[in-house]
């Protein structure tokens, strides 16, 4: 409805006006090479294994292209841009494919990636009463010749089967955590022939808080891409995040105690642990969202103007009382009545750096983990064992008996997760809430843990709790006697 002082077109200067983005007028014509060109300087300059390294010269991957697909409609306007700008001959990206010297077989015209591979991650089974979108996901990715439809489901992320087929390192046993205790201590899984749907579920009901619930299913979403772009033999990991996506994201991993890794949200280098795959190399998957500057109300009209058809997607928030439903709001309504806010949002964060230097990797998520988060956390935390309501355990930790030591000697795996979790993973697992879980008892002591956590513990690193003579026998060494000996 507004616009700048005419309604001619600002690029071409002839045309009249259908579109304006951010106050700015555009005629249908230059409004794709628009999107077109903030899509591409977006993308190469990081497809080259040196991003600084010259582009003009050419781009050469590290290895294949794996598109991260939702059904949403950011997803399905980045395999169109995709498919546009590196498989076609399309006048969208003028230059590529240009048979006008040297022939179609001219080196100068070659792709980029030879190979593309779309993954889906189907949600449905943690998400009760809704339906698999996977058929109509393929039927979509069909429309395209290019690529390889790879389907995946959110069960994968506690399939042995599929750990091991992405080349995992197996693990010595299943484990799961005790979500009634804030040390989170580790033990192994009680049945290790637990499906893998009945794992998934039991995680995500023992989880203490709505918001958690989403946080929880966007980590597993995000290594199962990462986990399968790297067994693939993928260098770079694209996910349809647009600019007003990615504001949300933003704030709303901010707002969960995600500010370390905030810069990892617009884009990362991930590198499996060397104690995960049994391969291990020092190759790395580059995740890039290419439409990080380009907004929600451009990718509604490319797809019109298109004709794409959006299979949609499940909406997992958390309730219209969650982090994630409230940011969304917010982002949306501020980009409808401020649009030029939101672009500082995504801008203003990815100038954001830590001052500290992470020594390690969080267990759960993979990304870096800042130091000393279990020190700081307890001086910030506020507890007088005075107060009640205070002192009393949160409301999905009640009717909970106290916690003893077990009397199983095959248990003997007193190790406590805490340490090796980051600040916003460790908050998400642990957060109090008013309204309480409906997890039981027996679930929060054995909620079940993905496969990767598994892997990611040898045995150097657990501690087994042993009886006082067999102590006594291995330090009596030294032991200096005594009188009565």
């Amino acid at each position: 409805m507004k616009f700048d002082k005419t309604r001619v077109c600002i690029k071409c200067r002839t045309n009249v006006g259908n579109v304006v983005i951010r106050h700015a007028v555009y005629c249908k014509e230059c409004f794709f090479p628009m999107v077109a060109g903030k899509f591409r300087r977006a993308l190469e300059p990081s497809i080259n294994p040196i991003p600084d390294g010259p582009r003009k010269k050419g781009l050469k991957p590290a290895g294949d292209l794996c598109i991260g697909f939702s059904g949403g409609l950011g997803s399905t306007v980045l395999l169109d841009l995709v498919t546009e700008s590196y498989f076609n001959n399309s006048s969208l990206n003028p230059g590529l494919g240009d048979t006008g010297r040297g022939g179609k077989d001219h080196p100068r015209n070659e792709g980029v990636w030879k190979k593309a591979t779309i993954c889906y991650v189907e949600v449905c089974s943690a998400l009760p009463g809704t339906r698999d979108r996977t058929e109509e996901v393929r039927a979509a990715v069909e429309r395209y010749e290019h690529f390889n439809f790879l389907p995946l489901r959110l069960e994968d992320a506690f399939d042995d089967a599929w750990w091991d087929k992405m080349g995992g390192r197996p693990a010595a046993s299943r484990l799961s955590v005790d979500l009634a205790n804030e040390d989170l201590v580790l033990s192994p899984h009680p049945t290790t022939s637990t499906h893998p749907i009945a794992s998934l579920l039991a995680y995500i009901s023992a989880l203490p808080t709505q918001t958690a619930i989403p946080t929880a299913i966007q980590n597993l979403i995000r290594l199962l891409l990462l986990h399968t772009a790297w067994s693939t033999n993928c260098s770079h990991l694209l996910l349809g995040t647009s600019l007003t996506s990615l504001s949300v994201s933003l704030i709303s991993s901010i707002a969960q105690g995600g500010g370390f890794v905030v810069r990892e949200e617009a884009g990362e280098e991930w590198q499996p642990q060397p104690s995960v795959h049994v391969n291990s190399s020092a190759r790395t998957v580059r995740v890039n969202r290419p439409l990080r500057d380009i907004g929600m109300k451009e990718c509604t009209v490319w797809a019109w103007w298109r004709g794409l058809k959006v299979v949609g997607r499940e909406s997992f928030l958390g309730g219209k009382q969650g982090i994630g439903a409230l940011t969304k709001s917010f982002i949306v309504g501020l980009e409808r009545d401020y649009p030029s806010t939101v672009s500082t949002i995504a801008r203003t964060c990815g100038k954001l750096a830590s001052k500290d230097v992470s020594e390690g990797m969080c267990i759960l998520c993979e990304r870096p983990a800042q130091p000393g988060v279990q020190d700081w956390k307890a001086r910030i935390s506020i507890r007088s064992f005075a107060d009640p309501t205070l002192a009393s355990p949160p409301p999905h930790m009640q009717n909970i008996p106290a916690p003893s030591l077990p009397d199983r000697t095959a248990l003997d795996l007193l190790m406590s997760l805490t340490p090796h979790l980051c600040y916003a993973c460790h908050t998400t697992l642990t957060s109090r809430s008013s309204r309480g879980s409906t997890a039981s008892s027996a679930q929060l002591d054995s909620t079940p843990l993905p496969v990767w956590v598994g892997a990611r513990l040898p045995e150097e690193w657990r501690s087994r709790k042993i009886g006082e003579a067999e102590m006594k026998e291995s330090i009596q060494d030294f032991l200096l006697p005594t009188e009565d000996s």
